[in-house]
């Protein structure tokens, strides 16, 4: 009797909501990872199964001929070497002025420097599209369409508000006695910075490194506006330029946009003992 009378008060303990919690992250996640499954079916079928809708089936046979296609293809190995001649460049230098600025912001602060911060900061919030027209007349005026070098600059701008905020937050939990430390036994700043406060950050900057990779290597927009030859085109824009004779080599762009993927996820995997860390540590505090 004592075990029929618990079934149901244990019945009415019962809480529905993690499993509805689940149900919904189960779908979200499946909906998610579709289009990198359409993508991953696609790069092992040929052209003409995709065509005639077997896009979703998998195959009975892998077909490796577009990962050859691809990597033979003289001009896909032209589109990485520009994409890391843009992504390392504007990668390093929008680090190096955040890291410099944020310290500046953290450790130095002056009349007014708060409101220089929020200037700077309120750039992670001014939408690219809104300057389109005047950095295209700029950069033309420079004579500069149709190279590399727009592409490394607007990234390097646009990489600073993101990098200032990080580093200043990260900066601002280091405690000021290691600095006055430092100044005590001889350093100067900058040795306190370099020797201290950059050595202590590893982990703000393996987040800033990943996010900065990332963003740069997968940008569509810059090089769509600033580029017109296929020399100057980076791995996004080859990728939608990657085309059949007579219609879209979709196996091909599948198996590209997969290998394209692989900078990014090396770097992550790269900084991934440093990524959690930094991203609760600097991220959070300030």
């Amino acid at each position: 009797m004592a075990d029929l009378a618990f079934v149901p008060e244990a019945r009415r303990r019962f809480n529905p909501w993690p499993v509805v919690i689940f149900i919904v992250l189960a779908v979200l996640a499946v909906l998610f990872l579709a289009p990198t499954a359409g993508v991953l079916l696609s790069s092992i079928k040929t052209t003409r199964d995709i065509a005639f809708g077997a896009l979703w089936t998998i195959p009975s046979e892998l077909y490796w001929g577009n990962f050859a296609e691809v990597l033979s293809n003289p001009a896909v190995h032209r589109y990485f070497v520009n994409t890391l001649l843009v992504t390392a460049p504007a990668t390093v230098v929008s680090i190096a002025l955040g890291s410099l600025a944020g310290y500046v912001f953290a450790k130095l602060p002056f009349r007014g420097s708060n409101l220089l911060f929020l200037v700077i900061v309120s750039g992670m919030f001014f939408p690219p599209q809104a300057v389109l027209i005047p950095l295209f007349r700029l950069f033309n005026a420079m004579d500069l369409i149709d190279t590399l070098y727009p592409i490394i600059i607007i990234h390097t701008a646009m990489g600073i508000p993101i990098c200032t905020l990080l580093m200043r937050n990260f900066f601002a939990t280091v405690p000021m006695a290691l600095r006055e430390a430092a100044i005590l036994e001889g350093a100067n700043e900058w040795q306190a910075l370099t020797r201290v406060a950059l050595p202590l950050s590893l982990p703000a900057l393996a987040v800033l490194a990943t996010l900065q990779f990332t963003w740069i290597w997968n940008d569509f927009l810059w090089p769509l506006i600033f580029t017109q030859s296929d020399e100057k085109r980076t791995i996004m824009l080859g990728i939608v330029n990657l085309q059949g004779q007579y219609s879209v080599a979709w196996g091909v762009q599948g198996s590209l946009s997969l290998i394209a993927s692989v900078p990014t996820l090396l770097v992550f995997l790269f900084f991934q003992r440093y990524f959690i860390k930094g991203m609760t540590m600097g991220a959070v505090k300030g």
